[in-house]
């Protein structure tokens, strides 16, 4: 018999994890939990950083763990370039005011927008896309 099993945690690794995972959490409207300064010998941009869903929301929370030889990856996909390996979806009721609002928070909005009506690629300030996809 398989034992209970979920997903607590998704973690991504960036060059800038702390300014990552701000963020999100502006993004998402969940709060940052905690932040770790970097180690010993590490830039000023490293370290750690928790992100989780609002109390009574069951959706996985955030890691963003520092990686030293961090490439940004690039969207879409460009050959001899570091490419997304992972990407989330975020179901929004409005697209247009949830591009202005990625937007505002700091992402950009991606050139390629494969089905505009259903929906939108914003990429966040490490370079992973978005996806705002109508609920």
């Amino acid at each position: 018999m398989a034992p209970r099993v979920r997903v607590g945690a998704l973690t991504m690794m960036a060059a800038r994890p702390r300014e990552l995972g701000r963020f999100y959490s502006r993004l998402l409207g969940w709060p940052y939990i905690r932040e770790e300064e970097p180690a010993q010998g590490e830039p000023a941009e490293a370290g750690y950083a928790l992100v989780c869903p609002p109390e009574g929301v069951i959706e996985p929370a955030l890691n963003f763990d520092y990686q030293v030889d961090h490439r940004r990856p690039v969207w879409p996909t460009v050959p001899g370039e570091q490419i997304p390996t992972m990407h989330l979806d975020v179901t929004v009721d409005d697209l247009d005011v949830a591009v202005a609002w990625a937007v505002e928070c700091g992402a950009v909005v991606a050139e390629l927008q494969s089905q505009p009506n259903e929906h939108r690629v914003v990429i966040d300030p490490e370079g992973n896309p978005i996806c705002l996809c109508l609920e």
